[in-house]
């Protein structure tokens, strides 16, 4: 069944929802739905989702009638958040797409020294704007709950740690301390709903001096991933995928 997000707002009396946006377009025009057709609506507000059915289509809105309030079954307790070094070309949008398929709940471009990527000002909005819609899309896809945040474009030293249980820095020059070692311990921790941020350089990875000064914060852990050297989109979708796997509901 099509899923289709809404905001609290679009929840009105009577156990009504309207879908307004480009949503109104794509039901009516690609998917052809008529009335009478059900849809599986989510307030990305609360995760709720509902069961409904189209009552009336009009030019710009949908009215949907609540059949049944939905349990959530899609969303992980472990939530991620990736902190990501701005890479070139359009391989942020790929980063997105995919992580949000794996589940991860927020991505934030990060700039580094190396990053190669110079956006102006007055771009970084159009950049956001697109990204969070490339995340809209893919968890309608995946059936997500919620549409993962992007953050605003920051840079390395303006991270903030504070609130996590772990940080995991992916640092290709780190010969000890490996992933599955940090992850074992987490396992061991005996904590629930654990708050993970993932740090990844871009495609020339981080300076020392970065390093250094990521490791004053707390929790903070700098490993590696193995003898070879991953592309900064690769790392992404890895990481994701086996903390998923250990730590959340790919297993």
């Amino acid at each position: 069944m099509p899923k289709f997000f809404v905001k609290t707002e679009n929840l009105k009396e009577n156990e009504e929802i309207w879908i307004t946006g480009d949503n109104v377009n794509h039901i009516k025009n690609v998917l052809r739905k008529k009335v009478d057709d059900k849809l599986n609506i989510c307030n990305s507000d609360t995760s709720t989702n509902y069961e409904c059915v189209i009552r009336s289509i009009e030019e710009n809105k949908i009215v949907c009638k609540i059949l049944n309030e939905l349990k959530s079954k899609s969303e992980a307790d472990l939530n991620i958040t990736i902190f990501q070094g701005l890479p070139k070309a359009d391989k942020m949008e790929l980063i997105i797409q995919k992580c949000t398929e794996l589940g991860v709940k927020k991505i934030i471009p990060v700039i580094t020294k190396r990053t190669v990527v110079k956006l102006k000002e007055k771009d970084k909005q159009n950049k956001l704007n697109r990204w969070q819609k490339i995340a809209e899309v893919a968890a309608k896809q995946s059936g997500r709950d919620i549409i993962p945040t992007i953050g605003n474009i920051i840079d390395i030293s303006n991270i903030d740690f504070d609130g996590y249980d772990k940080i995991l820095v992916l640092y290709e020059n780190e010969e000890k301390t490996s992933i599955k070692a940090e992850i074992e311990k987490l396992k061991n921790s005996g904590k629930e709903n654990l708050n993970i941020g993932i740090v990844i350089g871009p495609e020339g990875g981080f300076e020392q001096k970065e390093i250094n000064k990521i490791k004053e914060n707390k929790n903070v852990s700098i490993v590696t991933l193995g003898k070879r050297i991953l592309r900064t989109e690769t790392v992404a979708l890895v990481v994701s995928g086996i903390l998923m796997y250990e730590l959340g509901d790919l297993n």
